[in-house]
């Protein structure tokens, strides 16, 4: 019975994938980081410190030991993460963690009271976050997850509703991911509607500055890319 539950669990980390690439290799799509915080069960800073290759399901399964320093989301999942399991082929999207290394920010899904994640989940180096994303996995990214962050890959691009926020990185010619992905947050005001925020460049406790001074009316959302690209732009 528990081989059964693994292979299941290790056919539901990739069933996601078309068949050409569970072939040759992993292909994800760029999500921002406060979707990764909001869909995500677990979300927690953590140091890993062993792992062991366990021969169950069909596709063998990696078990990552971690050293917990800070859980951000999942108190209701699990009291305290001590293994981070994933599929043992990258190729499959299994994700590598290197060992006794560095501290890293790991999100990922409960099954069985087990954590999984992969490569198509958000995990990073914590030294390698901005000071953005840190605060948003703190405690910004959880204010928005009434929002919803719209991807805009090529114009025009529209906003459809008080609640979005238009994404616009993909548009830039300059560092791709961009400023939205790494400074800002997509948060809703008293007023209902959505907008751009980004953090405080010093270390005081105060409340983001929205993008733009005044909200935007819903009766205005539905406007070209050029007019919104303005008002999200850093």
């Amino acid at each position: 019975m528990r081989s059964l539950k693994c292979a299941v669990i290790s056919l539901l980390l990739v069933l996601c994938l078309p068949l050409h690439q569970v072939a040759q290799a992993c292909s994800c799509a760029l999500s921002h980081p406060q979707d990764a915080f909001c869909n995500s069960d677990i979300v927690i800073r953590a140091k890993v410190v062993g792992k062991k290759l366990l021969k169950d399901g069909p596709f063998g399964t990696m078990r990552y030991t971690v050293k917990q320093m800070k859980m951000y989301k999942g108190f209701d999942k699990v009291q305290h993460v001590q293994h981070i399991y994933t599929v043992a082929s990258e190729s499959l999207c299994g994700v590598k963690f290197d060992v006794n290394k560095y501290q890293y920010l790991i999100t990922g899904r409960v099954y069985d009271g087990k954590v999984y994640t992969g490569l198509c989940n958000f995990n990073e180096k914590w030294e390698q976050l901005t000071l953005a994303q840190k605060k948003g996995f703190n405690h910004r990214y959880q204010q928005g997850c009434n929002c919803r962050i719209k991807a805009c890959h090529y114009p025009p691009c529209f906003l459809t509703s008080k609640s979005e926020c238009l994404w616009t990185d993909r548009l830039s010619h300059s560092e791709f991911p961009g400023h939205q992905f790494r400074h800002f947050a997509c948060i809703q005001q008293k007023e209902g509607h959505c907008s751009w925020y980004r953090g405080s460049l010093t270390h005081k406790k105060k409340p983001p500055a929205p993008l733009s001074p005044e909200p935007t009316p819903l009766a205005t959302l539905r406007v070209p890319l050029a007019t919104a690209a303005m008002t999200v732009a850093p």
